[in-house]
C-alpha cells in the first residue's frame, strides 16, 4: 500500500464532497483500514485531524465565495454544513479574524487554507523487526497522572520514578506502562499509568479483553530507548502498516532487562 497515494485520493475525495456529509468510514475503505487506524494516521502525517481539516477546507472555500458574489450567510452556512448562521458565523471569524459580513469590504484579509497534496514515493526505512503475539483477557492495577503530547516525554519518566521510590519497596518493580488518551486527536489530554500485572487494593483496575498485539521487543528499560521505539512506530511503521488497531491502549511491558511494546490489533 502506497500511503501518500492514498492520502490524495482521501484529499481528493473530501474536496468532491465538503457540501455533504463526510463519512469518515468512507474515507478510512479508501486507505484499506479501519475508521481508527485511518484518523491515527491521517492526523500523525497530516499533523491535523480529519475533523479539522475538513473544516478548514470548507471555512476557506466559504470566504472564497462570499468575496465574490453577496450571499446570504444563512446559504452558505448550510451549505457547508452548519446548523446556523450563528454558528458558521463564529466558525468564520476565528478563521479569517473577520466577520462574513465585512468580507465584501476587506477581501484581502481572508485565509486560504490548501488542499494537501502529497508526493506519492515512499521514503524506504530500515526494517523495524516485530512479532504477533495474542494474549488472553487480563487485568492491569496502578497509579496514573494526567499530561499532553508536549509533556509526556518528561513528565513520564519521572512520574514512573516516583511510583517506583514510593511502591518497589511494599510490591516489587510495576510490570507495565500505559498511555491513556481522552481523544485520540487531542493532545491535550494524555495519562501515563504505572501498573502491575497483580491486583492490588490501593490501585486502579484496567481490563484488557483477549487480543493479538503487534510487539516489538526492546533490549532495554531507558525511558530513553522506549521513546525512541514508539517515535519509530508511528513515523515509520504505522503510516504503512497493514494491520488495524484495536481502539485500546498501547502498553510496555517491563520484564527483566527487556522493554516489549505492545500495540493492539484486530484479527
Amino acid at each position: 500500500m502506497n500511503i501518500y497515494k492514498s492520502l490524495n485520493q482521501v484529499t481528493e475525495y473530501i474536496e468532491n464532497h465538503l457540501e455533504e456529509d463526510i463519512s469518515y468510514n468512507d474515507l478510512a475503505r479508501i486507505v484499506g483500514v479501519n475508521e481508527y487506524t485511518f484518523l491515527r494516521v491521517f492526523n500523525l502525517i497530516c499533523n491535523i485531524s480529519v475533523a479539522e481539516y475538513i473544516r478548514k477546507r470548507r471555512l476557506s472555500n466559504a470566504g472564497v465565495e462570499l468575496s465574490k458574489k453577496p450571499n446570504k450567510v444563512i446559504d452558505i452556512a448550510i451549505k457547508y454544513n452548519y446548523d446556523n448562521s450563528t454558528s458558521f458565523s463564529r466558525a468564520f471569524e476565528k478563521f479569517h479574524n473577520i466577520k462574513p459580513s465585512e468580507v465584501s469590504k476587506h477581501p484581502e484579509n481572508l485565509k486560504v487554507f490548501p488542499i494537501l497534496h502529497f508526493e506519492e514515493q515512499e521514503n524506504t526505512t530500515e526494517n523495524i523487526k516485530y512479532s504477533i503475539i495474542e494474549l488472553e483477557a487480563f487485568s492491569i492495577y496502578g497509579k496514573g497522572i494526567k499530561t499532553n503530547n508536549k509533556n509526556i516525554h518528561n513528565d513520564a519518566p519521572m512520574f514512573f520514578q516516583e511510583f517506583t521510590n514510593k511502591y518497589e519497596n511494599i510490591y516489587g518493580s510495576p510490570n507495565y506502562g500505559m498511555v491513556l488518551y481522552e481523544n485520540r486527536e487531542n493532545s491535550e489530554n494524555y495519562e501515563y499509568w504505572v501498573l502491575y500485572d497483580r491486583y492490588i487494593e490501593e490501585f486502579t483496575e484496567h481490563k484488557f479483553p483477549k487480543c493479538k498485539w503487534i510487539k516489538f521487543e526492546i533490549p532495554s528499560r531507558e525511558a530513553e530507548d522506549i521513546q525512541n521505539m514508539s517515535t519509530k512506530f508511528y513515523q515509520e511503521f504505522l503510516p504503512s502498516c497493514k494491520y488495524n488497531l484495536r481502539e485500546l491502549p498501547e502498553l510496555e511491558h517491563y520484564h527483566e532487562n527487556t522493554t516489549d511494546f505492545l500495540i493492539p490489533i484486530e484479527d
